[in-house]
């Protein structure tokens, strides 16, 4: 079974750059130009990661991650903030925000699929020892 990602960033050769790395990983990837169609798609279809870009116009990645955390449906999906800035409150902010891992662009395509798969794993296994189902996606 094929896990789906959400991408979420408004530069379209980032979200082509990491739709190519994700899918040689095996992933199905759906996209979003920006954080308010990042909702919808994510509500629509219950990707089993969300990677967010941090700066956005309009409801940047970490307004958008605290927004899906809030969702009782998102609590346990896992969540990757990516970003070129160096600033280090963007950082803690997406941590804070409720992100598990925080990715700097330019990125390791190799780093980015072994992480993937592995919060993916995680958050499966923990949804097996709460009893929640594993499989989001609607049916």
């Amino acid at each position: 079974m094929s896990h789906t990602i959400l991408t979420v960033d408004d530069a379209a050769s980032f979200r082509r750059l990491i739709r190519m790395t994700l899918e040689f990983g095996g992933f199905e990837v759906i996209e979003a130009s920006d954080g308010t169609q990042g909702l919808e798609v994510a509500r629509s279809r219950r990707p089993d990661l969300i990677l967010l870009d941090v700066l956005m116009p309009g409801v940047d990645g970490l307004t958008l991650c605290r927004k899906l955390k809030a969702e009782p449906s998102f609590g346990k999906t896992p969540i990757v903030m990516l970003s070129a800035s160096t600033d280090e409150s963007h950082t803690a902010g997406a941590l804070d925000a409720g992100a598990l891992a925080f990715v700097k662009k330019p990125f390791d395509p190799k780093e980015l699929i072994f992480l993937a798969k592995r919060l993916i794993v995680e958050s499966q296994a923990n949804a097996q020892v709460m009893g929640l189902p594993i499989s989001r996606h609607p049916q």
